[in-house]
């Protein structure tokens, strides 16, 4: 039985915060035909700006959990959603294409990157010691079925009001947030006199304080742990699959589905509607994974979920066109399925290989490899359809890749696959 203490009130906020955050950084993914209609700019242009916001959105994050530890999850938070409503605001007067890189691409990719995983798995270590895999997996799942469950009341609203009413829309609800963490959401358990949720109360946890110095310390800090780690082959182990998942997802599928799909003849609500089923069964894929890092071998979970992705992309050019029939709806429920399963098995093995401490940053580390994978995966693909005419070449390497990254996940230490026994649900 789960008893109940603040620690599920502060993961429901940061649930909230994850899953709209997602949806603000993905919406672009709906936005990138009206903007090509509306100003003329080619599929490259708008690629660059998507990339920059990827890039922006992943090497944020390592900096700003050292930023979390300096002045606080709460100040860090709500920042980063102050600068989302400033930047998608001000997309509504833009004119050239540099105006969408620097507001998309720098201004809103800062912010989704500092309330991106990295945040959900600061929170869920300081606040839970049982659970912690399978919350993990519900903040994974928050990020993931964010970026697509929206997507189609973000299309309808382009098609019933205009791009622009989405975007003031967007800036609205990061606005509406900002006291909602403000209120809801402590640093730690013991600043509100508690332990984390499943303590021993006879061996409590080592009491932390923020971190003491500038701003420029906290960040010199995420590189220092960037060189330390860097020496370690079980790194870049986790970091080079997880650029492969950023290309697989974020990089191919949530960029260049819906223009891909366009491409083929199917409406963009529709499109959309079909990433939302991505999106819905993603919430049982990546809670479910959580779960099972809890108990199995988080290596061999991410050589199946990797082997899978592969064997759905390499599908998708045969099977995507005008309209929804039963081989597209299978995939999309098996992409939702593993769609961001990685995360719980990536985060338990960061810290495991590199400890508790070490390893929030070092996740954050790994996230970014994840969001430049995607980067490059957007600007690639993008270039391959303004070149070849389709996506063809896109959907057979992102395939190729995914099954290398299958492979690649058991070559992981063997030392890392012992969990610690998890409670029983």
């Amino acid at each position: 039985m789960i008893r109940w203490h603040r620690a599920w009130l502060v993961a429901a906020v940061t649930f909230l915060v994850l899953l709209t955050s997602a949806a603000f950084r993905s919406s672009v993914g709906v936005l990138v035909v009206p903007f090509e209609n509306e100003f003329g700019w080619s599929r490259s242009a708008t690629s660059i700006a998507v990339a920059v916001n990827l890039v922006l959105y992943g090497v944020t994050a390592p900096f700003a959990t050292a930023l979390m530890e300096r002045f606080g999850v709460r100040n860090i938070a709500a920042g980063a959603l102050a600068l989302i409503a400033i930047g998608t605001g001000l997309t509504t007067v833009m004119t050239d294409p540099w105006h969408l890189v620097i507001l998309w691409g720098v201004i809103v990719g800062l912010g989704v990157g500092a309330t991106a995983l990295v945040f959900g798995s600061l929170v869920v270590n300081r606040w839970f010691v049982e659970r912690r895999g399978l919350m993990l997996g519900v903040m994974g799942a928050a990020w993931a079925t964010g970026q697509l469950v929206f997507l189609p009341l973000i299309a309808n609203t382009i098609d019933a009001a205009g791009w622009r009413t989405a975007s003031w829309g967007i800036a609205i609800a990061a606005l509406v947030l900002i006291p909602i963490i403000w209120f809801v959401i402590a640093d730690r358990p013991s600043d509100v006199g508690l332990l984390p949720y499943g303590a021993d109360p006879t061996n409590p946890p080592k009491e932390e304080t923020n971190t003491k110095g500038s701003a420029a310390k906290a960040a010199g800090s995420a590189i220092t742990t960037l060189l330390e780690v860097a020496r370690h082959r079980t790194f870049w182990i986790l970091a080079g699959t997880f650029f492969i998942c950023g290309w697989t997802t974020n990089g191919i599928i949530s960029t260049h589905f819906i223009p891909a799909a366009h491409d083929e003849g199917m409406h963009a609500t529709t499109a959309a509607g079909l990433l939302a089923v991505v999106g819905i069964f993603d919430l049982i894929g990546t809670i479910g994974s959580g779960w099972l890092t809890d108990r199995f071998d988080p290596r061999k979970l991410l050589a199946i979920y990797y082997g899978l992705r592969g064997i759905a992309l390499l599908a998708m050019p045969a099977i995507l066109g005008p309209a929804v029939e039963p081989p597209i709806l299978v995939i999309m429920v098996l992409f939702g399925l593993d769609w961001v399963a990685t995360v719980p098995p990536t985060a338990i093995l960061c810290a495991r290989a590199f400890g508790p401490e070490k390893g929030a940053v070092v996740f954050g580390w790994v996230f970014a490899s994840h969001m430049i994978g995607a980067a490059a995966a957007a600007l690639l693909s993008g270039a391959i359809r303004d070149i070849t005419g389709d996506y063809l070449i896109a959907w057979l390497l992102a395939g190729v890749l995914a099954i290398g990254a299958s492979i690649a996940a058991m070559a992981l230490p063997r030392g890392l696959r012992r969990a610690e026994p998890a409670p029983a649900i």
